[in-house]
């Protein structure tokens, strides 16, 4: 009997990928951490969500639905404990579009399609790709998604005009704001030297808290976003005509989203896990943002993926196991359902100065060290990743940031091709070839030969070069077909078996020894099958 798909990929998958290793011990002392790391990590997500909420044109509960239904799912079955989820700025630019023009039933549905679109990739294994970006991509990523951060938190420091626009605070409420703000950072950082019996965001949060609440101190709390009390997600099935112009509607959003929300949250595996040294899981991870997804789009839920700001407060308020996220996610239903008007009298600025700590912390710094000693290609990625997830998206950036090492990296194999070449007693020319020889470097092997002036009998060795993909294959078709048309010998040397099949016109030309390499060329299934193109 044959399994259904998403479970025979379950079963491929070693017990290493799915099993915890190496995790700390659930001790009193361990779960009393990880507990607090999730409540510190639930009060941080309130105004995210519901800020979020605002963006994409919804409903404060829809981000909190989603907040809630994500980060649980994710923290129990994700692919790397500590790591935290929700409603993300990211996602929300890209469905206010489709919220304005359509409603909120298609966000629902294409929620859904998103959902089923990454547990497609999971079982696909395309999370791996996430192996292409390199460290000045990751740099960038992390450099800007903290800049992201900061000017997110800017506009807790507008209140109401009299016209009812946003306007700045001046004055003494901006006075008092940013002592608050100072207050809550002064605390973050000299806790850990008092004592770490508690997290010391969360440390900051209840301090500044009470001090406004007893004191009865005028500042913007999270009641003044928006009231968070609600009750349970309840299943809805998305209001939408079951047609293909329905899918054609979302489909678009659903491939934006689904991208969005896999690169952010491979990222962001990738750095929890250079924090708490573990690494794999890519695969897990987007199957569990699928299913995550998925769930939620049926239980009005806006959706989401991995959160860098969320999952730092975690990591560095000591979560490091699953029961952080998990109790995360229901601290989080906790305060809807029955602590919604104590939560909304916790002042912003205590929020403002958590999630600024979080920006010191995510900044890399380093980057700023080493600018002067990394090659200038590598720096221009990272300024340009950083710039590009400012102005305009995380999936964006890191395409664009990908594309530009791609190029950077081909063009530099494309200049160190060349050739040593000398005279053999019997009067032939030898070519040895030093370099990979692919699309890029094409041009500059050919420019290496000259036919007209070669001998009668010339070698080509490829000891020391890599035949790469088919338009190397080309050239040195084009290069036998030139010394053919002349009348000339030419020997092909070093070449692997796979290139003495795939070669058309200049395969009599190689000679076999037993130290002929054994590597595989990157060829399409025109070039397998003989068609090399150019009338070969």
């Amino acid at each position: 009997m044959i399994k259904p798909t998403l479970a025979a990929f379950v079963d491929r998958l070693s017990v290493s990928d799915w099993k915890d290793s190496n995790l700390p011990s659930f001790t009193p002392t361990r779960i009393k951490i990880e507990l607090l790391a999730g409540l510190t990590v639930a009060l941080a997500l309130v105004p995210e969500a519901v800020a979020f909420s605002f963006v994409a044109g919804v409903h404060p509960l829809v981000g909190l639905y989603a907040a809630f239904i994500v980060g649980l799912i994710t923290a129990v079955i994700g692919g790397r404990p500590g790591m935290i989820s929700g409603a993300t700025g990211a996602l929300a630019v890209v469905m206010v579009s489709l919220v304005a023009s359509h409603g909120v039933e298609y966000l629902f549905a294409t929620v859904v399609l998103r959902g089923i679109l990454q547990v497609l990739a999971g079982i696909s294994h395309l999370g791996k790709f996430i192996r292409l970006v390199p460290h000045p991509v990751m740099l960038g990523f992390v450099n800007g998604l903290a800049i992201v951060i900061f000017l997110a938190q800017l506009t807790q420091f507008q209140v109401p005009g009299l016209d009812g626009a946003k306007v700045w605070m001046t004055g003494w409420p901006l006075a008092i704001m940013l002592g608050l703000v100072a207050l809550t950072m002064a605390i973050i950082w000299v806790m850990p030297k008092i004592t770490s019996a508690i997290p010391a965001p969360l440390a900051g949060i209840v301090v500044v808290a009470a001090i406004v609440i007893f004191f009865g101190i005028d500042v913007p709390r999270v009641g003044d976003l928006a009231s968070i009390e609600g009750g349970l997600p309840l299943f809805h099935i998305a209001m939408v005509p079951l047609t293909l112009e329905t899918l054609k509607i979302i489909i678009p959003y659903a491939l934006i989203l689904a991208a969005i929300g896999l690169i952010e949250s491979l990222l962001t595996l990738n750095l929890v896990g250079e924090i708490t040294g573990k690494r794999g899981g890519a695969s897990r991870e987007c199957i569990a943002q699928g299913l995550a997804n998925t769930v939620t789009g049926f239980f009005g839920g806006m959706g989401g993926c991995a959160m860098i700001g969320q999952s730092m407060i975690n990591v560095k308020s000591g979560g490091r196991t699953r029961l952080s996220g998990i109790s995360a996610a229901l601290f989080l239903l906790t305060f809807i359902l029955v602590a919604s008007s104590m939560i909304e009298q916790i002042p912003l600025a205590a929020l403002v100065g958590v999630m600024l700590m979080v920006v010191i912390g995510t900044f890399a710094w380093q980057s700023l060290k080493i600018l002067r000693l990394i090659p200038l290609t590598d720096a221009l990625v990272m300024g340009l990743v950083t710039v590009v997830t400012v102005m305009s998206d995380l999936a964006i950036a890191v395409v664009v940031g990908v594309v530009v090492s791609a190029l950077a990296y081909a063009w530099n194999n494309a200049t160190r091709i060349h050739a040593v070449n000398q005279m053999t007693p019997e009067g032939a020319r030898v070519y040895r070839i030093e370099g990979p020889l692919f699309f890029g470097s094409t041009d500059g092997f050919a420019e290496i030969f000259d036919p007209k002036s070669d001998p009668e009998a010339v070698i080509v060795d490829f000891m020391n070069s890599r035949i790469v993909d088919q338009s190397a294959l080309q050239a040195i078709e084009a290069l036998a077909s030139k010394y053919e048309a002349l009348g000339k010998t030419l020997q092909l040397r070093h070449l692997s078996r796979d290139c003495h099949q795939l070669l058309n016109r200049a395969g009599q030309l190689m000679v076999d020894s037993d130290d002929d390499p054994s590597y595989g060329v990157a060829v399409d299934y025109s070039v397998k099958t003989g068609i090399l193109g150019g009338g070969h």
